[in-house]
């Protein structure tokens, strides 16, 4: 039996950072189109409103085509947070829906950010579907990678901020109140496979991909109640300082990793 530890481990990464990536190796010529689709959505549906030249919301795979005339590093991934709009072209619609969801994709002259809707059936069955939804963006917005780190500075910074991060939370007795937070932690230091890139990313990109996507689950682990748990608010504060570098440098990395030069 898995523990939650490593459900948190193996959960899919941000779908934007899916979408950047496999966007980017298609429009590299380095994956064939029909399998972009898939590799984005997984088991879930994608749809994509506003699309250029649609009147309704289309599947993802009818909307790919839009993008067909981007070059891959005119495809980026912003994962902005409250007081860090990185990568973000600028006040507007599309910069507020992507700070709610905290992520996004920006392409040349539009900006797509996923929304999940929840959906209930008449029997009571509940399930999900991701809509991209299309956002046009001026010409000259700024490309993301103009305001992030490359990928050995924000593997660099990954490494030494997890490091201090784990002294603080081993201090604060974090396997008292959340022991699966500190067996995932833990975990993080052995090499993971499980979770890839698409062909063309080197493997400085996909080593700190792996382990960016990883640590990026466990977060949104750690930023849950304990189940059962007596944390105070106090320790709630603390729990929180102590992951908010964590939280900045991860984010960098999923970034600095997708938006990678590709090797042709």
């Amino acid at each position: 039996m898995s523990s939650p530890a490593t459900g948190a481990a193996t959960l899919a990464p941000r779908r934007s950072s899916r979408f950047v990536a496999w966007v980017r190796a298609w429009r590299a010529g380095l994956v064939p189109f029909d399998e972009v689709a898939d590799a984005v959505a997984g088991d879930e549906e994608h749809l994509v409103a506003d699309a250029p030249g649609t009147w309704t919301d289309v599947s993802l795979r009818e909307a790919l085509p839009s993008l067909a005339k981007h070059s891959p590093d005119d495809i980026r991934l912003v994962l902005p947070a409250p007081g860090d709009p990185r990568g973000l072209p600028g006040p507007g619609a599309f910069a507020g829906a992507a700070l709610v969801a905290g992520e996004a994709v920006v392409a040349s002259g539009m900006g797509l950010v996923p929304e999940v809707r929840t959906h209930t059936s008449g029997s009571g069955m509940i399930w999900e579907t991701v809509l991209w939804r299309v956002h046009p963006l001026p010409a000259d917005a700024p490309k993301a990678s103009l305001a992030t780190p490359g990928a050995a500075e924000a593997e660099a910074e990954l490494a030494a901020v997890l490091a201090e991060t784990t002294a603080t939370l081993t201090r604060l007795d974090v396997a008292q109140w959340r022991p699966e937070l500190a067996g995932a932690l833990a975990a993080l230091r052995r090499p993971d496979g499980a979770t890839d890139l698409p062909p063309g990313f080197d493997p400085r990109a996909r080593r700190l991909f792996a382990r960016a996507a990883v640590l990026d689950r466990v977060l949104a682990l750690a930023g849950e109640s304990a189940p059962g748990g007596a944390v105070n608010t106090y320790e709630a504060q603390q729990r929180d300082a102590a992951l908010r570098p964590l939280t900045t440098a991860c984010r960098q990395a999923l970034v600095a990793a997708c938006n990678a030069p590709l090797r042709l």
